[in-house]
């Protein structure tokens, strides 16, 4: 009996590796009835980007000029990927935090104040610290657009009085006294 046993148990794996040995497959440039042009190598789909993609990387390096309509799109993607972390208002404060994750910094720091606006492309692009890199999720173009509006929140914080129309400043003025 122990030696049946010990028979089956030696031939069961032998058996199966030759499974594995012989599996179905395709080379490259070789034909396919498994699709309806015929080949086994398809191209990606539609949107699929490369990594090293030149247009995407041309993309990054032009900063768009700032216009209301970058502007409301960068508001719009800000509020997708970034206010869960950073908050509406950019303070850090965000759902996230909020659970138990690190606190990001505060858009409105001196450091983060005289950044460059690439500052902030690079790391949505690259990711830095606890945030990963969103260069996947978001085209360079919404990161121009998002870095925009982190200056618009930069500036709706902290704006400086002169800059406001005589009848705004007069009202804020009335509002203090």
């Amino acid at each position: 009996m122990r030696r049946a046993l010990l028979i089956v148990l030696v031939a069961l794996p032998l058996a199966a590796c030759d499974d594995m040995n012989h599996q179905p497959r395709y080379d490259s440039y070789e034909k396919s009835m498994l699709f309806a042009d015929g080949k086994a190598l398809q191209a990606p789909p539609a949107g699929t980007v490369a990594r090293d993609d030149p247009e995407r990387d041309a993309a990054l390096a032009n900063r768009p000029a700032v216009s209301g309509r970058i502007l409301l799109r960068g508001q719009e993607r800000f509020g997708i990927y970034c206010a869960p972390c950073h908050d509406a208002a950019g303070y850090g404060n965000g759902t996230v935090p909020a659970r138990g994750f690190p606190h990001p910094p505060s858009f409105h720091i001196d450091r983060l104040r005289s950044a460059p606006s690439r500052y902030f492309v690079d790391i949505i692009t690259n990711g830095h610290g606890a945030m990963y890199s969103y260069a996947d999720r978001v085209s360079p173009a919404d990161r121009w657009a998002i870095a925009a509006y982190i200056r618009a929140l930069q500036l709706s914080q902290d704006a400086p009085a002169a800059i406001l129309p005589a009848e705004d400043r007069a009202r804020l003025e009335d509002a203090g006294s």
